[in-house]
């Protein structure tokens, strides 16, 4: 992936070379001769069939329903205790600060193992060996987690949402190398949108499935078995997105040897030292990733049982409702990525997306509950809106300030910190839930994205004053202009 200051760079050396090669006549002509020869090539080896040929857009296009399916299983799964979760309390009988460890556990493992994964992919397993791995991980973890129901141990359910963290996150840091291994600079914002819609649309059915799938099962199996029936199912989707890894990692392969890929790297090697001198932006941008998203997940955690507690929703319609930022982000995620592409702006939207976050919030905490029966659908709804624009937003911020051959490595510590925050927090919101109710848990998420919002205010002060490439619409134009001229050299995708 290439960054809006590494993509003009490199685009510069691009127009240099070749305007040294334009202005020698033979070199001309030879360069001419070359592009006629390989045209050919390619057409005699694919018989005219661009889904075929790697190097074109279509089979891109192609590559890329696979990526944005590789983490659907995940997702559906990360979600399963938010579904299920009075069940959970019920069959299993715990506490809100029990149920909250099937958050934390997932995200402890991550504190040093997204890291790792990012530099593993980088480094050490390669792209399509590490997504294979972390996918297993997935599997496994997902059929510990409903074994441990099934044979009634709640730690064993915790411990394989430990195993489910260890390949769940760092499965996200290989789809973001995958999509800027195929994609670099061509419509980044897009992809980046179209890869969280569908992730989502898995999150989004698991709210909307896991309790009539319970249901079904408990016409059979009763209390802790149906429970673990019900997420062994579940665990299907974790196999489906390991099948999906599989399929990726062979088209890579295959890619990386007719294209030659390899020979056209940034021929730069990874070290784990390289992190101490990640810019400052990027640690601002961790700190909005961290203060951001911890008022969001937590609260779509326990978001159910708040809907049911303080509406008096049934579960069906509290999980509906709970389902409304994952549905709004799987529709709107790509107009949003499209819009920061055409607009850019990234850092304003960031901005903008926080402070709206902030007045939903505000309002599930001061609103009368009786304003109105839509005033939750509303609410969710507008958040759902904002979560999906900081996403398409931020997430491309990272290709900006860092080299395209350190990005799993700083992919992987962004989602590392951002765990600290989720493992610590949720753990926090189930011991204040237990001991003062959900209106003090709604007051914790607001001094959260109160923190948010000065981060993102000290970044694009700061951007602003080094003159960085977070903002600026002109990058887009520049950008824009170096896509065309790059276009019409015989580069490798």
């Amino acid at each position: 992936m290439k960054g809006t200051q590494v993509s003009l760079r490199a685009g510069a050396i691009i127009f240099d070379k070749r305007d040294q090669i334009m202005a020698q006549p033979e070199n001309h002509n030879a360069l001419l001769n070359s592009e006629y020869s390989e045209s050919q090539e390619f057409r005699h080896h694919y018989n005219g069939c661009d889904l075929c040929n790697p190097s074109t857009r279509l089979h891109r296009y192609f590559i890329f329903i696979f990526m944005c399916l590789l983490p659907f299983g995940s997702y559906f799964c990360y979600d399963n205790p938010a579904a299920l979760q009075k069940h959970i309390m019920e069959d299993m009988n715990v506490t809100d600060a029990d149920y909250a460890n099937l958050y934390s556990w997932y995200s402890y493992p991550n504190v040093i193992l997204c890291f790792f994964g990012g530099f593993f992919i980088d480094s050490v397993f390669g792209i399509r060996m590490g997504t294979i791995v972390f996918a297993g991980f997935t599997c496994l973890g997902q059929i510990i987690f409903a074994g441990g129901a099934l044979i009634n141990h709640f730690w064993v359910m915790v411990f394989g949402r430990f195993i489910f963290g260890i390949g769940g996150e760092s499965l996200t840091v290989a789809q973001n190398t995958y999509a800027v291994l195929w994609f670099r600079d061509k419509e980044l914002n897009t992809v980046f949108g179209l890869l969280l819609s569908i992730a989502r649309a898995g999150s989004l059915v698991n709210f909307n499935a896991m309790v009539p799938v319970y249901n079904e099962v408990m016409k059979h199996f009763k209390g802790h078995e149906a429970l673990g029936v019900t997420l062994m199912l579940a665990g299907v989707l974790c196999i489906f997105s390991l099948i999906c890894a599989i399929i990726l990692a062979a088209f890579d392969k295959r890619a990386e040897r007719i294209l030659n890929r390899a020979a056209h790297g940034t021929g730069e090697t990874v070290n784990i030292k390289d992190v101490l001198y990640f810019p400052v932006q990027f640690w601002l941008l961790c700190l909005v990733c961290v203060t951001y998203y911890v008022s969001i997940f937590p609260f779509i955690s326990f978001g159910s049982c708040y809907l049911q507690t303080k509406y008096k929703f049934s579960e069906a319609k509290a999980n509906e409702i709970t389902s409304f930022p994952y549905l709004v982000s799987a529709i709107i995620s790509p107009l949003c990525g499209l819009i920061c592409d055409v607009f850019g702006l990234n850092l304003f939207w960031t901005l903008i997306a926080t402070v709206l976050s902030f007045a939903c919030h505000l309002v599930f905490s001061f609103a009368p509950m009786d304003i109105s029966p839509l005033l939750p659908y509303f609410v969710m709804t507008t958040l759902g809106f904002m979560f999906s624009f900081f996403a398409c937003a931020f997430w491309p911020m990272v290709a900006i300030v860092i080299p395209e051959h350190q990005l799993g490595t700083a992919y992987g510590v962004m989602q590392a910190i951002q765990n600290v925050g989720l493992a610590v927090v949720t753990q926090l919101v189930g011991v204040i839930k237990d001991h003062g109710g959900y209106d003090w848990v709604e007051f914790f998420f607001l001094g959260w994205l109160s923190l948010a919002i000065a981060s993102c205010i000290v970044l694009q002060i700061y951007n602003k004053a080094i003159k960085g490439g977070l903002n600026p619409p002109l990058y887009r134009e520049r950008f824009r202009c170096c896509r065309q001229n790059e276009d019409e050299v015989p580069l490798v995708d």
